[in-house]
């Protein structure tokens, strides 16, 4: 797809969005830049990421020697993520913003202004790529598996995809980090953002407790038996060891204790012993309404999934396929399947969209003290 087509690149500041700007412009497209503002910060002292962020995007630009385009979305970003956000954690669930910001505000975004300034395509510098077959536009795999980023752009859409460009998507990120120092690029060893965007460095802690109350509650084990105290469910995950301040107790091994369920009738968090206990394992899940990019699968076809970002794929059959919701078995039980988390389907390299966990199944009887 070569030639003087105009693109706009979402330009972040990281090493990665500007290794994209720069392979487009080696094949020779007119490339433009748009910073795009999700997050106000002006009553946050002392923390200016966003600041930070754009100062290192126009020297990129600089480097590049393209236009940069800013624009503010924060208005936006609050009404149609952020208040989803909270509404999750305030229901004990732990969802995926970013999944969410990428459908409902990067791309959205960056098509529009592409629309307006007379541009043919949109890029990111997402691990990905996109393959034109018939059905529509596909979403295929990155070649770096560790780094592949299909699952936070399970939820776009064929018309989103179109006139998306993901020029990271046949490389290593090694190879990202080397062409931006070849280059000569300022972020070249800038580290790599992680997290909620949002967020950033700040303590999570410190930053939900900002916007919802969190009452402290007792710690217990399977049986009921209260061993600690918890300083409100919404700071903590499924499968999380880290934490908890739990201390050596007469009756119990030495095994690490892991969070298994949380109890928000009565404000309490379960937790048991051991990486593998069967309370954190399940075969299967049920899903909210799942979002397919092309065609649905049909119930019964070999899948692979993951539940989480990274996670190895895991070989899944959809047992139940409706319009409101899946159910899903395993071939091999999983751990610290979340609610509020999204489950993403694979066939072979292309990635066929996917559906926000709504609870676990599979889980033994009485799994959680009533």
């Amino acid at each position: 797809m070569k030639g003087r087509h105009k693109v706009i690149v979402g330009l972040s500041g990281g090493v990665d969005s500007a290794v994209a700007a720069a392979r487009l412009l080696e094949q020779d497209f007119i490339v433009e830049g748009l910073f795009m503002k999700n997050w106000e910060e002006d009553d946050e002292p002392g923390y200016c990421a966003a600041e930070a962020d754009l100062a290192m995007a126009r020297e990129v630009a600089a480097v590049l020697e393209i236009r940069l385009h800013k624009a503010n979305y924060s208005a936006d970003y609050w009404e149609r993520v952020f208040r989803h956000f909270l509404r999750e954690y305030e229901a004990g669930r732990t969802p995926n913003p970013d999944i969410l910001c990428n459908s409902e505000i990067k791309f959205p975004a960056l098509i529009e202004h592409a629309r307006k300034l007379g541009a043919d395509h949109v890029a990111s510098g997402h691990y990905a790529g996109t393959r034109q077959e018939s059905g529509g536009t596909r979403l295929i795999r990155a070649a770096d598996e560790g780094k592949d980023q299909t699952y936070f752009l399970h939820a776009l859409t064929r018309e989103q995809l179109g006139p998306a460009l993901f020029p990271l998507g046949a490389l290593q990120k090694t190879e990202v980090r080397a062409l931006a120092h070849s280059l000569g690029l300022p972020n070249h060893a800038r580290k790599d953002s992680t997290g909620i965007c949002f967020i950033g460095e700040r303590r999570f802690r410190d930053f939900l407790a900002r916007y919802l109350d969190a009452p402290e509650g007792d710690i217990c084990t399977a049986d009921g038996q209260a061993i600690g105290r918890h300083r409100g469910l919404m700071f903590y995950t499924l499968g999380q060891r880290q934490g908890l301040g739990i201390g050596g107790l007469a009756a119990a091994n030495e095994s690490p204790w892991y969070v298994a369920d949380k109890d928000p009738l009565h404000n309490r968090l379960i937790v048991v012993q051991g990486l593998d206990h069967p309370l954190l394992m399940s075969t299967g899940l049920r899903t909210e309404a799942p979002h397919w990019i092309c065609e649905p699968p049909k119930p019964g076809d070999a899948l692979m999934a993951r539940i989480r970002h990274r996670q190895p794929l895991q070989r899944a059959r959809i047992t139940d396929l409706r319009p409101d919701r899946l159910n899903v078995a395993f071939e091999q039980p999983q751990r610290a399947v979340t609610p509020g988390q999204s489950i993403v389907f694979y066939r072979g390299d292309e990635c066929l969209g996917g559906a926000v966990i709504a609870d676990r199944t599979g889980l033994p009887e009485n799994a959680v003290p009533v």
